[in-house]
C-alpha cells in the first residue's frame, strides 16, 4: 500500500477511533480511587483529618493529620498551602529531591525483599546442576529402553514446584495474607522452603523427590505473589517502582547463585553410607537464605496497610514512623491509605471480583494483556535453560563440570542484564522492549538450536552454543525478563488489582510447570535443534500477540491506564496492524512519514501526566 492510500485509510478510520475510545469502563470507580480526596474544600479535608485523629487513637498528632490530608489531597501542591511551615515544606522537598534518602528501616526491609527474591531464584536453579545426577541414582536414567517415560517423570519431579503454584499456591496468598500478614506469610512460606529444600536432599526415589518439591511449592507462591506486594505497600511513591523491580532482578541473582552452588558441591564425594551427597548438597542449599529470611522477618515493621485494614491504626502510624522521615510524612500516607481503603470497600461492596475480571470490558483486556506477558515469559524459553542448561550444554559436548561453568555464565548474564531494566523499562516503555526483543530471542534461540549440526569435532560446537544461549539471555533480561511483573501490577484497575495479580501469577507458575514438565520429551523427541526451534517460534507468536493486544502501560496515571483498555480490542489491534509498517519506515529506514492519527485521548493533549511504574499502591 502506498504512503497516500495508508494516510487515506488512516483518516477514514480516526473518527471511528475517537468515538471507540470516549468509552470508558468504570471510571467512577477509578476516579475515586486515583485519590478520593481530589474536589474536597481544604476546609473539610482539615475538619475530617481531625475527627480521624480523633476516633483512631491518634489525637496527640491532629496537627500532622490535618496537615498531612492536604499534601495527601495533592501531594505536588504543598508549596502553596499556607497551613505548612518552612520545615514542613523542606521535609517534602527533600523527599523530591532526595528520593533515595530514606531511613535505614526501609533499606532494612528492601534487603530482605531481595534475600526473598533470590531464594525464589536459587529454588528453581539449584535442580539443574542436581539434573545432571540423580536421575541415574533414582531410577529414570535418560538414555536406554525407558528413555521416553523417564524423560517424562523428570519433566514432572522438575515441574512439581510449579504444578502446586499454578493451581493451589498462588491462590493461597490471599487468605494467608489476609489472616497472618504480609510479615507472616513471609516467614510461612520461608519456613516451608527450608524445611522442603532439607527434605529434597533425604529422598531416594523419584516419586518421593516428587512429593518434596511439590510441596516447595507451598513455599514459592505466596512468596512471589507477597512479597512485591510488601515492598510496594511500605516504599513511597517515588521508589516505589524500582522497588517492584528489583523482585525480578534479584530473582536472577538467585538463579545465578543456585548455579554456583552447583559448582561448589559438584566434586562432594559420596561417603560409605550416602549415595549422591553433591546433589543433595546442592538442593538443601536453597534453605540456607530461607533461614535468615525467617530469623528477620520480624525485625521488619509490618505493612501498614495490612494494620489499617485490621483497625490497627496506632501500629500502622508506628510502623510509618520507621519507614518515613518525618511525623507528616508518616501522617500523610496514613490518612491517604485509610480514605483509599475506604473507598475501595465502597466500590467492591458484594461483587464477584473474579468474575469481574472477564466480564467487565476494561478489566477483561487488561486480563488478556496480563496473561499474554505471563505466559509469554515462560513460553519464551528462558526457564527451559535455567532448568536443564547443564543437560543442553552436556549435549554439546561439554564435560560435566564444563557443562556447570557455562551455566553460571549463563545465569550471571541474567543478572547483570537485568540491572539495565531499572532504566529502559521507562524510558522506552514495556511494549516497545517487547517488539524488540522478541525477534532477537527468536534468531538467538535458532542460533542455538542450528548450532548442534556442528559437527562435534573440535570446539565450534561447543562456542556457538554458549554464544547462542548467552545473547539470548542478554536479549530476555532487560524485555521479558522484567515486564510481565512490573505490567501486570499496573495494568488491573486498583479494586481488582489483587485478584488480578493472583489470576496473573497463577498463570506464570502454571506454564512455568507445562515448560519444566515437557522440555526432556521434548528435547528427546525433538532433539535440541527441534526443542530450541519449538521456543523460537513461541517468540515469533509472542511478537504478534504484544502487538495486537498489549497496550503500552509506560508512565500513565490511573485515568489514562483507563483510557487505553477501554479501547475495544479489535481497534487497538487494527490500529497497530497499520502503525507497524508506518513505524517501520519511519524508524527503521529513516523515512519521513506523516504521524499517525492517537489513538488515545491522552495523546490528543499536549502535557503528559506521569505516573510511577506500579502508580496506585497505597
Amino acid at each position: 500500500m502506498s504512503i497516500e492510500n495508508e494516510k487515506a485509510s488512516i483518516k477514514r478510520d480516526e473518527s471511528i477511533y475517537s468515538k471507540e475510545v470516549k468509552h470508558i469502563d468504570n471510571v467512577p470507580s477509578s476516579v475515586k480511587l486515583a485519590n478520593p480526596l481530589t474536589g474536597i474544600p481544604h476546609d473539610q479535608v482539615m475538619e475530617d483529618a481531625s475527627a480521624f485523629a480523633k476516633s483512631h487513637g491518634l489525637g496527640h498528632l491532629e496537627q500532622e493529620f490535618r496537615k498531612g490530608a492536604l499534601v495527601a489531597q495533592d501531594p505536588t501542591a504543598f508549596e502553596s498551602l499556607t497551613q505548612l511551615d518552612e520545615e514542613d515544606k523542606s521535609v517534602l522537598r527533600r523527599e523530591l529531591t532526595h528520593r533515595w534518602a530514606q531511613p535505614a528501616q526501609l533499606y532494612y526491609l528492601v534487603v530482605l525483599c531481595s534475600l526473598s527474591a533470590a531464594v525464589q531464584g536459587m529454588d528453581e536453579s539449584v535442580i539443574n546442576g542436581a539434573n545432571l545426577f540423580f536421575p541415574q541414582q533414582l531410577g529414570i536414567p535418560q538414555t536406554g529402553d525407558d528413555a521416553s517415560k523417564n524423560q517424562w517423570l523428570l519433566g514432572l519431579v522438575n515441574g512439581a514446584p510449579y504444578l502446586c503454584c499454578g493451581i493451589i499456591g498462588c491462590w493461597l496468598s490471599a487468605p494467608m495474607n489476609k489472616y497472618l500478614g504480609r510479615r507472616g506469610t513471609i516467614f510461612i512460606s520461608a519456613f516451608v522452603s527450608f524445611i522442603t529444600c532439607i527434605w529434597q536432599g533425604l529422598t531416594n526415589t523419584w516419586w518421593h523427590l516428587f512429593i518434596a518439591r511439590f510441596v516447595l511449592g507451598f513455599g514459592i507462591g505466596p512468596k512471589s505473589s507477597t512479597v512485591p506486594v510488601y515492598a510496594a505497600e511500605c516504599a513511597p511513591p517515588a521508589i516505589r517502582g524500582a522497588l517492584v523491580m528489583m523482585w525480578q532482578m534479584w530473582t536472577a541473582f538467585g538463579i545465578m547463585i543456585g548455579t554456583v552452588m552447583s559448582l561448589a558441591f559438584f566434586n562432594v564425594h559420596d561417603t560409605h553410607n550416602v549415595h549422591g551427597l553433591n546433589w543433595r548438597l546442592m538442593l538443601g542449599s536453597a534453605g540456607v537464605p530461607a533461614l535468615i529470611i525467617m530469623s528477620q522477618v520480624y525485625l521488619c515493621p509490618e505493612s501498614p496497610r495490612w494494620l489499617i485494614g485490621k483497625g490497627r491504626y496506632d501500629k500502622a502510624f508506628e510502623s510509618l514512623m520507621r519507614l518515613r522521615k518525618s511525623p507528616l510524612q508518616a501522617a500523610r500516607d496514613l490518612y491517604y491509605i485509610h480514605v483509599l481503603l475506604e473507598a475501595e470497600k465502597e466500590i467492591q461492596g458484594d461483587r464477584n471480583l473474579f468474575v469481574e475480571l472477564f466480564t467487565v470490558p476494561r478489566n477483561r483486556r487488561a486480563t488478556l494483556a496480563s496473561t499474554i506477558v505471563m505466559f509469554m515469559q515462560q513460553f519464551c524459553g528462558i526457564n527451559v535453560i535455567a532448568y536443564y542448561s547443564s543437560n543442553i550444554f552436556s549435549q554439546a559436548n561439554f564435560n560435566d563440570t564444563q557443562a556447570l561453568i557455562a551455566s553460571w555464565g549463563f545465569g550471571m548474564i541474567n543478572w547483570v542484564f537485568a540491572f539495565p531494566a531499572v532504566w529502559t523499562i521507562d524510558t522506552f516503555g514495556r511494549r516497545n522492549l517487547l517488539l524488540v526483543t522478541f525477534p532477537l530471542m527468536a534468531v538467538f534461540l535458532l542460533l542455538t538450536g542450528f548450532s548442534f549440526y556442528i559437527p562435534e569435532e573440535g570446539h565450534a560446537r561447543i562456542a556457538v552454543v554458549a554464544l547462542g544461549i548467552y545473547l539470548f539471555a542478554m536479549a530476555y533480561s532487560p524485555g521479558e525478563g522484567p515486564v510481565p511483573f512490573t505490567y501486570s501490577a499496573e495494568a488491573f484497575p486498583l479494586y481488582v488489582r489483587d485478584v488480578g495479580m493472583s489470576w496473573a501469577t497463577s498463570v506464570l507458575w502454571f506454564f512455568n510447570f507445562v515448560v519444566a514438565f515437557t522440555f526432556p520429551r521434548l528435547l528427546g523427541a525433538f532433539r535440541p535443534q527441534g526443542a530450541f526451534g519449538w521456543y523460537a517460534g513461541w517468540n515469533v507468536v509472542g511478537f504478534v500477540l504484544v502487538l495486537l493486544f498489549l497496550p503500552e502501560t509506560k508512565a500513565l496515571s490511573l485515568e489514562e491506564l483507563d483510557q487505553v483498555f477501554s479501547v475495544p480490542t479489535h481497534i487497538h489491534a487494527a490500529y497497530q496492524l497499520k502503525a507497524l509498517p508506518h513505524n517501520i519506515r519511519k524508524y527503521v529506514f529513516r523515512m519521513d512519514v506523516e504521524p499517525l492519527p492517537p489513538l488515545y485521548e491522552h495523546e490528543e493533549v499536549g502535557e503528559k501526566h506521569y505516573a510511577a511504574a506500579a502508580a496506585g499502591h497505597a
